[in-house]
């Protein structure tokens, strides 16, 4: 079983990545952390603990993380999460608390006492990853990889050329993209191939159980800004659930090694993940890129998790 911390920004795609973690067998999720991104911190957090406490998860220690990106302001897509960043969610209010500790703490704190090394996977903006290597940097090694949701080989969905969880905090994600961890990175070349269909969200709505009417509900809400004509997409991208599909089952992936970079000045590019395809500046290929992924067999194992409930 592999053993992961989540580190998250509910958010309805993260919302989704906890259940279909929650429910894989292969997975042991050791602690869950929140950064500012979707929404604002307390809300995040917020939303952390409700969608734990739908699954009825409450033994698993969640510490909210940092107030804001490292360099800017924080930005938040409220436009797209709704006001209470999971619009739309039949949610019970939490039944446990966090931990007093921050999300860094928290992190530092579950390497140590695991035996084993432990995938961080990253939903949301990076701060807290990046805050974790400065202050813990004997950790390091702790790490077995991270896997993050992020980026872009040549597009973006905040910026034309940045992607939003990098858009948040373009420091962050370079100082984790540079830190020699092996990193795997689902970007929206991946992501927007992972979309859900308008009869498949139908099929959820029809499961009995408690989680699938708030899955369903948050899905009518995030279908309202993916359904606008200038994306042009047939369904909604599920973005973040991608990072749990892959540790799951690779095999329906498929991906490429190259030379990731975060681009922090550029006027136009602030946030670009600089993807080299063709091995320009012969520099060490840090990032496991993921490209294609087998879309129905994806939304078979989301239908599937949120059934297991």
């Amino acid at each position: 079983m592999k053993k992961i911390i989540i580190d998250c920004d509910p958010g309805h795609d993260d919302a989704l990545a906890l259940i279909m973690a929650v429910a894989a067998p292969e997975l042991d999720i050791l602690a869950v952390t929140t950064s500012a991104g979707n929404q604002t911190p307390d809300k995040t957090l917020n939303n952390a603990m409700r969608m734990l406490t739908l699954l009825k998860q409450k033994n698993i220690p969640v510490a909210g993380g940092n107030k804001k990106p490292l360099m800017q302001d924080l930005i938040i897509a409220e436009n797209v999460h709704g006001e209470t960043g999971l619009d739309g969610a039949v949610l019970p209010e939490p039944d446990f608390e966090p931990v007093k500790i921050p999300a860094i703490q928290l992190i530092a704190e579950t390497l140590r006492s695991s035996a084993d090394p432990v995938t961080l996977v990253i939903t949301g903006p990076m701060t807290n990853i990046a805050l974790f290597l400065q202050v813990y940097p004997q950790l390091k090694t702790k790490i077995e990889q991270i896997v993050f949701m992020g980026g872009a080989i040549n597009t973006g969905n905040y910026t034309p050329r940045s992607e939003f969880n990098i858009a948040v905090d373009p420091e962050s994600a370079k100082i984790v993209i540079n830190s020699g961890i092996p990193l795997v990175m689902a970007g929206l070349d991946l992501t927007h191939q992972a979309q859900i269909y308008q009869e498949e969200i139908e099929n959820i709505r029809k499961i009995h159980n408690e989680v699938a009417p708030s899955v369903a509900g948050q899905l009518d809400f995030y279908g309202i800004y993916y359904g606008q004509d200038k994306w042009r997409f047939k369904g909604i991208p599920l973005h973040d659930p991608c990072t749990i599909a892959w540790l799951q089952h690779p095999e329906y992936f498929e991906g490429t090694k190259y030379h990731v970079d975060v681009e922090v000045t550029g006027a136009l590019t602030r946030g670009e993940t600089v993807v080299d395809r063709f091995d320009l500046l012969n520099l060490p290929k840090n990032v496991y890129v993921l490209t294609k992924i087998q879309r129905q067999k994806f939304i078979y194992l989301l239908t599937n998790s949120i059934a297991s409930f």
